[in-house]
C-alpha cells in the first residue's frame, strides 16, 4: 500500500523557522511508516536485507536504513552494570591487518564493546564506560597477549584473568609445527625425509581422533620412533591437554609443576622455552580452575562475524557492520525458497 498526502509546513513568525508538521504514524523525513518499519524488523529476524528487500518489493537501501536506525536506537546505550565475567579478543576483519577488539558478555553471549585496532588502547572507550557503569568483574578470559594482560591488571585490579586453554595448545601446536620442520630439513637420508614428511596433521591432531583406515596412528607411531626429541615433545603436548580435566586445582597445580619439570628436563630447547611461558602465566592457567572460562564463546561470536561478511559480501558502512555484529547473539536466519 501506498499513502500519499500532503504533510503541511508551519513557518514562525518570531524566528522565521520552517518546520514540517508532525505525523503520528510516521517518523520525520521518512518515506514509510512505523507499522511498515517493526513489518521490515521482524522479518530481517529470519532472511537476508536482499530477501526482505525482494520480498517487499522495496530497495535494499530501504531495509538497511531501517534496521539501522533500529539497531541504533537499541544499542547506542549498551548496559554493562551486570556484567561479571567477560572475554576478550580480537579478530581480523579483512585485508590489510584490519582488526577489531571485541568484548563478550559470558554470561548472555553478548557482544558489549567493538574497539578499532588490537592494540590495549582500542580498550580505552571500554574502560571508561566500565568505570561510569560501577560494574564488578569477576574474572576476564584473555589470549596470553601481554598487551590484554596489562591492561586488565591496570583498570580491573581486582579482576582474576584467565588465560585461554585453547590458546595455549595452539600456541604448542605452532611450536611443534616449527619443530618437525626443523627436523625434516636436518633428516639423514631419504627414508627419514620420506617418513616425516606430511605427518604435521599426524602431530597436532588428538590421540583419540587418529584414523586407523587411513593408518594414520602406524604412520605417527614410524615418525615417532625414529626421532625421540619428536616423540618426547609431541607425548608432552598430549599430556597437557589434561592440565584442565583434573580434579581441582591443587592437582593442577601439582601436574603443572610435573610437566613444566619433565619439559626442562628433556634437554629440548623448544620444551625448555615453552616451559618457561608456561611458569610465566603459571597464575592465570591454574585461575580456570577458580573460573571455568575461556574465550571459546568469542571465537564462536568471530566465526558468526565471519560469516556474516561472507553473507553481506562486506559491509562498505562500518557502523553498521559494528551494529549487526553487537546483535549478533540474537540473529537467526532460516532457509526460505
Amino acid at each position: 500500500m501506498v499513502i500519499e498526502l500532503p504533510v503541511q509546513r508551519i513557518a514562525c513568525t518570531d524566528c522565521g523557522a520552517v518546520r514540517q508538521t508532525l505525523i503520528g504514524f510516521a517518523d520525520e523525513r521518512r518515506t514509510y511508516t512505523r507499522k511498515f518499519e517493526r513489518f521490515v524488523i521482524e522479518l530481517s529476524r529470519h532472511m537476508t536485507m536482499r530477501d526482505v528487500a525482494r520480498h517487499l518489493g522495496v530497495g535494499w537501501d530501504l531495509v538497511k536504513d531501517i534496521q539501522k536506525r533500529n539497531l541504533e536506537r537499541r544499542f547506542r546505550h549498551v548496559r554493562l552494570k551486570d556484567l561479571r565475567l567477560i572475554a576478550i579478543d580480537e579478530i581480523s576483519i579483512g585485508r590489510g591487518h584490519r582488526y577489531l577488539t571485541i568484548v563478550l558478555d559470558l554470561s548472555t553471549g553478548a557482544v558489549v564493546y567493538i574497539g578499532d585496532g588490537k592494540e590495549a588502547k582500542a580498550l580505552e572507550p571500554f574502560w571508561r564506560s566500565l568505570r561510569h557503569s560501577g560494574a564488578k568483574i569477576e574474572a576476564v578470559a584473555v589470549d596470553l597477549s601481554p598487551a590484554f594482560t596489562m591492561a586488565v591488571r591496570k583498570h580491573l585490579p581486582k579482576a582474576t584473568i584467565v588465560y585461554d586453554h585453547f590458546h595455549i595448545i595452539k600456541l604448542f601446536n605452532e611450536k611443534l609445527s616449527e619443530m618437525r620442520r626443523a627436523i625434516q630439513r636436518e633428516a639423514q637420508g631419504p627414508l627419514q625425509k620420506k617418513v616425516l614428511k606430511g605427518t604435521r596433521w599426524l602431530l597436532l591432531k588428538a590421540r583419540e581422533n587418529l584414523r586407523d583406515k587411513h593408518d594414520e596412528r602406524t604412520r605417527l607411531e614410524e615418525a615417532l620412533r625414529m626421532n625421540k626429541p619428536l616423540a618426547t615433545a609431541y607425548y608432552l603436548k598430549e599430556d597437557l591437554r589434561q592440565l584442565w580435566s583434573l580434579d581441582d586445582k591443587a592437582a593442577a597445580s601439582a601436574f603443572l609443576d610435573d610437566w613444566i619439570s619433565r619439559a626442562r628436563c628433556s634437554g629440548i630447547r623448544m620444551l625448555i622455552d615453552f616451559s618457561k611461558t608456561l611458569m610465566l602465566h603459571r597464575n592465570g592457567i591454574l585461575a580456570w580452575y577458580d573460573h571455568p572460562i575461556s574465550t571459546g564463546p568469542l571465537e564462536g561470536t568471530n566465526n558468526k562475524i565471519k560469516t556474516l561478511q561472507k553473507q553481506a559480501y562486506g559491509f562498505r558502512d562500518q557502523a553498521f557492520f559494528k551494529l549487526k555484529i553487537m546483535a549478533l547473539h540474537e540473529t537467526k536466519y532460516a532457509l526460505t525458497g
